[in-house]
Parts: structure tokens; sequence; C-alpha cells
């Protein structure tokens, strides 16, 4: 019933389009979404030398500017398993693994440097769906997601990337054991760090948007306030590969600040709720 009432509402509220039209609509936002991914992979493809050498290796070197700024700050706190003593060597055990590397690094990048692109496209398809005061309140989202997605991949880039390198180059089992992971095993974890945190930013505009559809509400979000710091700091336990509480404290902050805006965002939409319609909440 739902999409039915989605798809209705995006034909202006008759039934004009039939359901295979809407899905040729969307396949043509998907189409341009991918196309955009192509074509910023490909520009990505003619500079990977740049990308991998100067970006994705980045901050495996001592000298990157916040794998210093983690040094210093390891230092004064007497934390010295946050300054990377060697620069990580990686090697591919297979004879495609360069080869393919270099498509997914296009692909990767293409997706980042698409993305408010893709959320445009995704967002055209869904506002006809939307009324004229819902549109309103939803003014400068495609800027918002861009924002907060690019915040988050810096974050992951910047932050949780050198973290990740340091303890692990850093850990030893044993002096007998030489550390030399494979490109891919790199690569991978650096996506799942900037990718994942980037979607994982976009928590308080989908907290705004189950506030706005009356789903969640700000008193919810205070109740369970602790409930939620507890979660945020087991979330930031598993993402952190270091125990110290420096670290802990680094991926934490930034969570935790996501969630109070995310209370701020959807208290702001439950007062203006219970002044529009006071009845509703007598």
């Amino acid at each position: 019933m739902a999409l039915l009432d989605f798809l209705k509402k995006r034909s202006g509220g008759e039934d004009e389009m039939s359901f295979i039209d809407h899905l040729e609509v969307l396949r043509w936002h998907l189409i341009r979404s991918v196309i955009a991914v192509v074509i910023c992979a490909i520009v990505v493809f003619m500079f990977s030398n740049f990308f991998v050498d100067d970006i994705i290796f980045g901050p495996t070197r001592p000298d990157f500017i916040s794998v210093k700024w983690l040094c210093s700050m390891g230092q004064r706190m007497g934390i010295d398993g946050l300054c990377l003593k060697v620069e990580p060597k990686f090697q591919e055990t297979t004879m495609t693994g360069q080869f393919i590397a270099s498509f997914t690094v296009a692909f990767v990048g293409g997706f980042i440097l698409a993305f408010p692109y893709i959320f445009w496209e995704i967002w055209r398809f869904v506002k006809p769906a939307l009324s004229d005061k819902e549109r309103k309140g939803t003014s400068g989202i495609i800027f918002w997601v861009s924002v907060l997605f690019f915040l988050g991949v810096a974050f992951g880039y910047f932050i949780l990337t050198p973290l990740m390198v340091s303890f692990y180059f850093n850990y030893k089992l044993s002096d007998q054991i030489q550390i030399i992971p494979t490109f891919s095993d790199y690569l991978e974890n650096v996506i799942y760090t900037t990718v994942g945190i980037g979607v994982l930013f976009q928590l308080p505009l989908l907290v705004l948007l189950l506030a706005k559809s009356g789903i969640l509400t700000g008193t919810v979000l205070k109740k369970y306030r602790r409930h939620a710091f507890v979660v945020i700091l087991i979330a930031a336990a598993i993402i952190t590969p270091t125990t110290d509480p420096f670290s802990l404290a680094v991926v934490t902050a930034p969570l935790y600040i996501l969630f109070e805006v995310s209370v701020a965002l959807a208290s702001k939409i439950e007062r203006k709720r219970k002044l529009e319609n006071p009845e509703e909440w007598s």
C-alpha cells in the first residue's frame, strides 16, 4: 500500500502513470547516475597513479598530516602506539591483483566524486511525491547530504585509516613475523572505513525524515539517550582497532555529536507538530 500511495503522489494524485511507467522513470534516473559514476571513474583511472600513490597510500606514510598529528597527540599523552614507526609495504599475490585493484579504485573514487549527483537523481524521482510544504521543509537536502557524506569520508580517511594502519603495523605477536599485507586487503579496509563512515554520517538526515513522518520523536530519542551512548561506544570500539582511551574518544565524539544533532532536529519537529496539531498530543 505504501508503495502504491507513493507512486500515486508522484503522478500528481491521479493514476496517470502506470507502475511500469514509474519504473521506466526510475530506470533513467539510475542510468544517468551510473553514467556519472563511469565518467568520474574514467577520470580517476586516468590519474590512477596519483590516486594510489598520493591518496590511498597517504595514511601509510609517517609524514602524512593526520599521522603526524596523531603521533604528536600520542606523545603528549604517553600513547606510543599512535606513532607510525615504519612506512608499510604491500604486496600482491596474484597476477591480476593490481589490474583488478585499479578498477576498484576507479569505481569507488567515481562513486565518491559523483555522490552529490547520484543523490540529486534519487531526489528528482522522490520529489514529485512530496507536497509543497514537504518540499519547502526539505530545501537544501542535497547540499546537506553531500556535506555530511564528504565529512564522513574525510573523517574515515584522515582519522580512522591512520589509526588502523598505526595499530596493525605496530602490533607484534612475534619478532619473527614480518607484516607485508596485500594491497587488496588494505584497499578493502580503506573503502569500508571511508565510504562506510560517509554513509553513517547520514544519521541526522535519516532521523529528520523519520521525525517528519511521525515514526520517531525527540522525546523517544531523549528517553533512550543513555542506551544510544552505550551503542555508540560499542560501535566505536568495533570501528577503532586500538584500545586506548584517546582513540576511542576520537571515534566516539563525532558519532555522539551526530546523535545529539539528530535529537535536536527531532525535538524541533516534535515541538512544531504540537503547535500545529495540539489535539494529537493531548
